[in-house]
């Protein structure tokens, strides 16, 4: 099976080796977004704008795999503090919808660009 690179300029250009998603048939994966505003590549300053821009730009490159945050199946959630995931699940709240995905909630020691929050997910799109 092939596999296509997605990009959108909607969402934080890849600041390594990697692409912003790949999608393979149906499911598309999409790399770990950091809260980086596009245009500048900077990072927005407190934790809930932190969350707010990271689902910004999963949601870009969600659309541009022709899809939406609705149709991610497996969501990873990486925080320097697990102190703020009551806040995580209230902002989430704003961008899912019932059935929400499988999750995980990571806490690491360190994260790029000095983010607070990063998130990874997989996509499934309908056949």
């Amino acid at each position: 099976m092939s596999k296509t690179v997605v990009n959108t300029d909607k969402a934080p250009a890849a600041i390594g080796t990697y692409s912003q998603a790949v999608k393979t048939g149906n499911v598309v994966y999409l790399s770990g977004q950091i809260p980086l505003v596009p245009e500048t590549m900077e990072l927005v300053e407190n934790f809930d704008e932190q969350v707010h821009q990271v689902f910004k730009n999963l949601s870009a490159v969600c659309e541009a795999a022709g899809g939406s945050l609705d149709e991610i199946s497996k969501l990873n959630i990486f925080m320097l503090d697990l102190g703020h995931f009551a806040t995580v699940n209230e902002i989430m709240a704003q961008y899912f919808t019932e059935p929400y995905p499988a999750r995980a909630a990571i806490g690491v020691k360190e994260l790029p660009k000095g983010a607070q929050i990063e998130m990874d997910a997989i996509m499934t799109l309908e056949d």
